[in-house]
């Protein structure tokens, strides 16, 4: 978000001091995500409260509670914070080895740190929570969702991608079907099935 330009100088004019201890919102918000990333990510959503919050992050209740509506959507926004690297799209130009890199990246999240019951808790949450189900759209699924859309389109622009195939759809049978197996574990989330979802979409599953 671009802010608005600072007015020219005025050099009679004497500089507002800020108050003692205030800091910019932005760095507050920043050290408070980094504090919830922190907690989510080592305990999970059992003890997670703004109170919890409020103490690690030296930030008041009343600052937490203006800024996130629910507790869910607080963890839910950590939560992305902490996993927004681990999880950006790779661009070096072969569309393949890059969704590869991606998919590795998120099934490992998913299956060997505590991101991927996190998750699933925060799921079944939003089922109950309007706030962070609609947040969870907004920022989680949608956002994802956004950037994997628009790695498949740059591939397309080059012709990596036949022009007619729709590739929203694309996003719902690699992710999708993750998230599938993660809810519904009746078989295993590992890299040789992200490698075999990957083989099925770009090699195709018809005899030539």
């Amino acid at each position: 978000m671009t802010g608005n330009s600072l007015p020219a100088a005025n050099p009679g004019a004497t500089a507002p001091r800020r108050g003692r201890g205030r800091r910019p919102a932005d760095e507050v918000r920043a050290d408070v995500l980094r504090t919830v990333g922190d907690i989510l990510l080592r305990e999970g959503l059992a003890d997670f409260t703004f109170e919890r919050v409020a103490r690690e992050s030296g930030v008041s209740k009343a600052t937490l509670y203006k800024w996130w509506p629910s507790v869910g959507v607080l963890a839910l926004e950590g939560y992305f914070d902490a996993v927004e690297d681990t999880l950006a799209f790779p661009d070096t130009g072969d569309i393949r080895a890059d969704i590869t890199t991606q998919l590795h990246h998120f099934v490992e999240l998913m299956t060997t740190t505590p991101a991927g019951p996190l998750l699933i808790q925060m799921i079944g949450q939003s089922q109950t929570d309007p706030n962070l189900a609609a947040e969870y759209r907004r920022l989680y699924s949608s956002g994802r969702r956004r950037l994997a859309v628009d790695r498949f389109r740059h591939a397309q622009e080059l012709g990596q991608i036949r022009p007619e195939v729709d590739v929203r759809v694309l996003v719902d049978q690699l992710w999708g079907a993750v998230y599938h197996r993660l809810l519904v574990p009746d078989e295993p989330v590992d890299l040789s099935f992200a490698d075999a979802l990957i083989g099925n979409l770009f090699d195709g599953i018809t005899q030539r």
